[in-house]
């Protein structure tokens, strides 16, 4: 296939790696991941974790990279070049990406610019629990509770979605991926300044052994098949790694279509999933770490430090920074703000895969699209802003993650595997890199993949159904209309633009003299 000449590509190999583990690399891996390990019996979530990585996210991490190096576009444009009858799938992604994530995650972006600038003055005092949920977040507890807009978040969630508009204002080669090589760096020196500061704090290693050590019965799913909470460990592990990947959001597609001609598909996604996987693990040692510090200094075991999985970093953190002997501010500020450069990074490459498919799909002028979309984004995610923010935010992180991005996924192996067949999606592959893609991946794209992600689907029903999201704390219909409302409100705005794309191809390819009579 030939090179658009008027589409955008990346400066250099290391800018799209850069951009792409950017994207990869975010609060996910800090925030998300943590209190999703914590949550979920520390060593033994790790397990399935790395299980998920194999089985899912490097097959479709490289099916992703296929399709829009292929094809020459962001998911809409690529699924309807192979078939427009799945052109709604293509739409499905960065639908979910960003109504179902972005508008979320730009609070919990605003939430750490909020305690980062706490830090200074250690504002959250010492009840860092009741800080956050009451007096910080004015949380109800109730999810129709909304109350009024919480001011702070609110202008912090401005300066966030401010920033993410002016980065990807410009085309990717001067916008994302000029802030990537810097965020990238800097991330990374943060992150590994916080590991060493954890490590040497008093009972560290009792939060590490609780990090790498699995508790084989809580991941024992043929030993405890009917058990939810076996299960659940296992279906929140693929949640993890759909999320910290970027995968099912269309992001991965819009970015390897701006890759030259000639690139090393197999290599690249290797690098992509292994340095992000990396970085959540090395980045746990910070957190677990510092929980092993809580512990000893409460005198409790490690898994009672904190009940709350969401507020976890917002919490915990607090509290330890509040207790230690020296330097406390300066480590403070330091965490929240790797959390801050770290959401940024994934915010942008939300907004770009979203941004990328209108424009490939509807040519609409790029500035333009990019400064309404961010104005409906901040808008919008306004909602989480209030008393029942924290309420509606856990709903929705569960149903999307859950359900959205593995439907995504699943949808994905079905399109490659059977519509456009592994084969020639491998082949592709194998004609432009030195590292080679084996028949092994047709066999997990086609079979092992969906398999297990429709066995993960079915599981995660059958759990909700068996015993409800949140264990009675939100009532059934907060469920129903926030949770199956995110759901079907993405799939409506999929087939929506699915049609109005179909329309506009169908005027655009009458014959000039039906045109003119029209």
């Amino acid at each position: 296939m030939s090179e658009q000449p008027d589409r955008a590509i990346w400066g250099s190999k290391l800018g799209f790696l850069l951009a792409a583990i950017g994207s990869a690399i975010g609060l996910g891996n800090i925030w998300r991941f943590s209190y999703m390990a914590y949550e979920n019996g520390g060593g033994a979530f790790l397990v399935p974790y790395f299980f998920a990585l194999i089985i899912a996210g490097l097959p479709l991490i490289i099916l992703e990279y296929t399709i829009g190096h292929r094809e020459k576009g962001a998911s809409p444009l690529a699924f309807a070049r192979i078939d427009k009858k799945w052109e709604w799938v293509g739409w499905w992604m960065p639908t979910v990406a960003s109504v179902g994530i972005l508008l979320f995650y730009s609070i919990v972006i605003a939430w750490c610019l909020n305690y980062f600038l706490f830090s200074f003055k250690l504002s959250w005092g010492t009840e860092t629990g009741a800080f956050f949920e009451k007096t910080f977040l004015n949380s109800s507890g109730d999810p129709f509770d909304l109350g009024g807009c919480n001011l702070k978040i609110l202008a912090a969630s401005a300066v966030v979605w401010i920033i993410t508009w002016a980065i990807c204002f410009k085309e990717i080669n001067h916008g994302i991926e000029k802030a990537c090589m810097i965020f990238m760096p800097i991330l990374l020196v943060l992150t590994t300044v916080l590991v060493c500061w954890a490590l040497t704090l008093d009972g560290a290693m009792m939060g590490i052994k609780h990090y790498l050590t699995p508790d084989w019965d809580k991941i024992n799913i043929i030993k405890h098949f009917n058990n939810s909470e076996v299960w659940n460990v296992w279906l929140n592990a693929f949640g993890q790694i759909f999320f910290t990947l970027s995968l099912g959001f269309g992001i991965m597609i819009a970015y390897a279509s701006y890759l030259p001609r000639k690139t090393d598909i197999v290599r690249n996604g290797l690098i992509t999933a292994f340095a992000n996987c990396a970085y959540s693990f090395f980045a746990g040692f910070a957190v677990f770490g510092t929980l092993g510090f809580m512990a000893l200094q409460k005198g409790v075991p490690i898994d009672k430090v904190v009940a709350d999985g969401v507020g976890l970093a917002f919490i915990v953190y607090p509290e330890a920074i509040n207790q230690l002997p020296v330097g406390s501010k300066i480590f403070g500020a330091a965490f929240f703000l790797t959390l801050f450069i770290a959401g940024l990074s994934s915010a942008v490459s939300l907004v770009e895969a979203f941004v990328c498919a209108i424009t490939d799909k509807f040519a609409c002028k790029r500035s333009t699209t990019i400064s309404v979309f961010c104005i409906c984004g901040f808008v919008t995610s306004s909602i989480f802003t209030t008393r029942a923010g924290l309420s509606i935010l856990d709903i929705v992180d569960h149903f999307i993650n859950q359900y959205g991005l593995v439907t995504g996924g699943l949808l994905e192996c079905i399109f490659v595997g059977w519509v456009l067949k592994a084969h020639v999606a491998r082949n592709h592959v194998n004609s432009l890199g030195a590292t080679r893609l084996s028949k092994l991946w047709d066999i997990c794209i086609k079979y092992i993949t969906p398999v297990i992600l429709t066995i993960i689907l079915i599981q995660a029903i059958r759990g909700d159904i068996n015993n409800p999201y949140g264990d009675g704390a939100y009532p059934a219909r907060a469920l129903f209309i926030y949770g199956g409302g995110i759901i079907l409100l993405t799939l409506i705005i999929a087939v929506y633009l699915s049609v109005q794309s179909w329309h506009r191809a169908k005027h655009f390819h009458k014959p000039e003299e039906e045109q003119l009579l029209t």
